[in-house]
């Protein structure tokens, strides 16, 4: 295999990235050649304008997380950060002060910005910005794609007494930084999804792999945005490249984030069969050929594979790099020998 994509969120598929590609240097992925590539295709739903910037969360926990410049202990956001100018707009009074922008940080929101208002895509501009953070630490092994140029947003609709309807409807950043995803999501609605068109470099993406990979990333407002661009999931049944997941489910709740409070709003099981399932497998309409489970949910594996999906039980925290190259070997052994679609 000499050409991997990955589709991903925010932290949980940046974590698993930088496992992935520490597994690929260090000869950790049998069958994996030495100078494989990794093409990443990211989320951008999560985007929003704040005080007048280009905000990427995705785009850019992957691209920190991968340049060595992430906040470790946050997971987002810039190492050794200050907040100068966050605490200069609460004092003009300038709104919303719930969602932080760190010194830092904000030089690459300026950058994008800037960029997008001269006439650049966001294709050409991640280019530019990956640059700085990709080419030195990974030459050209890593390549990152936004999963769209055009301006995607998810909103989630939540209860609220004081409504005329009994509900409002807030950005998703605002449910989960502000709100910190506390109530519950009573619907989602994906602004401009249905009428955006794949960034350039996404379809060649997954119809060219050796191997594409869905990491533990929320699967409704991550990886299920990147699906939901027109043409993505077609891409993703007519690959010939194997499709291998990975749960973000373990012991029937989300490590991190809130993949339980997304995928209860849309009425999918939270486990991590029911995550399987709800990709479901490519001989029957979905888009998986494996599905790894946490060994916390070995029961769960037959009944995902009664759906006619390969699946095993592995441990699935990514507690260092050496651990989560493991769950990266694990995916690729586990559809490796899979048979390329147009031989089927």
């Amino acid at each position: 295999m000499r050409a991997i994509t990955v589709l991903s969120g925010g932290m949980g598929g940046a974590r698993f990235l930088q496992g992935l590609c520490h597994g690929i240097r260090t000869g950790a992925l049998p069958g994996v050649a030495p100078d494989a590539t990794v093409t990443v295709i990211a989320n951008t739903a999560d985007d929003l304008w704040i005080h007048g910037l280009k905000v990427c969360p995705d785009l850019d926990t992957v691209m920190y997380t991968l340049g060595d410049g992430i906040d470790l202990d946050r997971g987002w956001g810039r190492r050794d950060e200050t907040w100068s100018v966050s605490t200069e707009l609460a004092e003009y009074g300038v709104e919303p002060t719930w969602f932080g922008l760190g010194d830092r940080d904000v030089a690459t929101h300026l950058v994008r910005s800037q960029m997008l208002d001269a006439g650049y895509s966001l294709s050409e501009v991640t280019g530019a910005l990956c640059r700085r953070w990709l080419t030195p630490t990974h030459g050209e092994r890593v390549r990152l794609l936004p999963m769209t140029d055009d301006r995607v947003e998810t909103h989630v609709a939540i209860a609220d007494d004081e409504s005329p309807s009994g509900r409002r409807v807030v950005h998703f950043q605002e449910y989960w930084v502000r709100l910190r995803a506390g109530v519950p999501a009573e619907t989602l609605v994906f602004v401009g999804l249905d009428d955006s068109a794949p960034a350039p470099g996404v379809i060649d993406a997954i119809t060219d792999a050796d191997l594409v990979i869905l990491p533990p990333s929320n699967p409704v407002v991550s990886v299920g945005t990147i699906l939901g661009v027109p043409r993505v999931r077609e891409a993703m049944t007519a690959t010939r490249a194997p499709v291998v997941g990975l749960s973000p489910i373990v012991g029937g709740t989300h490590v991190r984030g809130m993949a339980e409070q997304m995928l209860t709003s849309i009425g999918v099981e939270v486990s991590a069969a029911g995550v399987g399932l709800h990709y479901g497998a490519r001989t029957a309409d979905g888009i998986l050929d494996g599905w790894l489970v946490d060994e916390a949910d070995a029961e769960e594996v037959a009944r995902v594979e009664a759906a006619g999906i390969a699946c095993r039980a592995v441990p699935l925290m990514m507690t260092d790099h050496d651990a989560t190259a493991a769950m990266a070997a694990a995916a690729v052994d586990l559809v490796g020998g899979a048979t390329p679609r147009d031989q089927v």
